[in-house]
């Protein structure tokens, strides 16, 4: 392990629900912010959870050969911003691939005053930035943006002619179940984290084999930074 491993909270490799094209996710543990209504709370510490080297995770990333872009999430990606630097590099070695990162820092702030020096880097190499704090009362159902506040931001054209509405357009979310974990990947639109929810009561209500109770751990992941 060395100084660029990544404190990895969840991935999902090949989706629809966060950007356009088939894209590969990854969410990092850790943010500074604590956003009234964020969606992923359980993402906020900044406690161990699963470490991958960046040639590792973009191994797993990369295993679905139709993935076109990456989405970086958390968490806070720019509080790993070194890890995930080196991440795009080394993905972006072996296939053309997009990359849109979510942020809770203004992009003026990252650029005149970054919060760590592999911030620039990571800016550098990236073509959508979603910026801004998630915040509940300004979540108007539209975009891959959570909430109106948060702006998008296209630092190279790659993806300005894609024919995705990243500001107004519909939003999509997938729900999956696999075992003990519930995973909710995109930017619910309304009602949709009522079914997640759901979900992840159903997924409590039915022990493991080696479980009898009924208090097993669920990881509610959505799929949105806070």
């Amino acid at each position: 392990m060395t100084g660029q491993d990544l404190n990895v909270a969840a991935t999902r490799i090949g989706t629809h629900a966060l950007g356009p094209g088939r894209r590969s996710v990854v969410w990092v543990q850790g943010c500074p912010f604590r956003c009234a209504g964020c969606l992923a709370p359980e993402w906020i510490p900044d406690r161990p959870a699963r470490r991958l080297a960046p040639s590792e995770l973009a191994d797993e990333l990369l295993a679905d050969p139709g993935v076109t872009g990456l989405t970086l999430s958390g968490g806070e990606p720019m509080a790993q911003a070194a890890g995930l630097a080196a991440l795009v590099r080394e993905a972006r070695a072996r296939r053309d691939l997009s990359v849109i990162c979510f942020t809770g820092y203004r992009l003026e702030r990252l650029r005149a005053r970054p919060p760590a020096p592999e911030v620039t880097e990571l800016v550098g190499l990236l073509d959508v930035l979603i910026d801004g704090q998630y915040v509940a009362r300004l979540d108007d159902g539209k975009g891959l943006r959570g909430s109106a506040n948060q702006r998008v931001h296209h630092l190279t054209p790659r993806l300005v002619g894609s024919g995705y509405d990243f500001t107004s357009g519909p939003r999509t979310a997938e729900i999956t179940v696999d075992g003990p974990t519930a995973l909710l990947v995109g930017v619910p639109p309304p009602g949709l984290l009522a079914a997640f929810n759901s979900a992840v009561e159903e997924v409590r209500s039915k022990p493991t084999p080696n479980q009898c109770n009924t208090d097993q751990p669920v990881n509610n992941r959505p799929g949105e930074d806070d």
